[in-house]
């Protein structure tokens, strides 16, 4: 699962370099979400993380989605750039990592 939300990282932040502009993509997820999660304090508070991130200069933010530390794959999980990939392209990375051979 690692692998494939490492993966997805990469493939957003190689896309908000082409496209900064997508960044307005996360800031508009992270308001409607906070709006929907209005009662979970656990969400609110990496949704605000997420808010803090997204001030960071552009290349900070790509940094994050592309690294391997314990902090970045934490905040993978909560991603706001939902939609910066399509579905195909999810579904291919999903699929290149569930027919991977296994490491022996």
């Amino acid at each position: 699962m690692d692998e494939i939300s490492l993966e997805l990282g990469r493939r957003t932040a190689a896309r908000l370099r082409q496209q900064p502009g997508l960044l307005q993509l996360a800031h508009d997820n992270l308001a409607r979400w906070s709006k929907q999660n209005a009662n979970a304090p656990l969400l609110l508070r990496c949704y605000a993380e997420w808010q803090d991130i997204l001030a960071r200069p552009l290349e900070e933010i790509c940094s994050l989605l592309t690294s391997n530390s314990e902090n970045a794959r934490r905040l993978r999980q909560n991603s706001p750039f939902a939609g910066v990939l399509n579905a195909r392209e999810v579904w291919e990375v999903k699929q290149h990592f569930r027919h991977a051979t296994p490491a022996a």
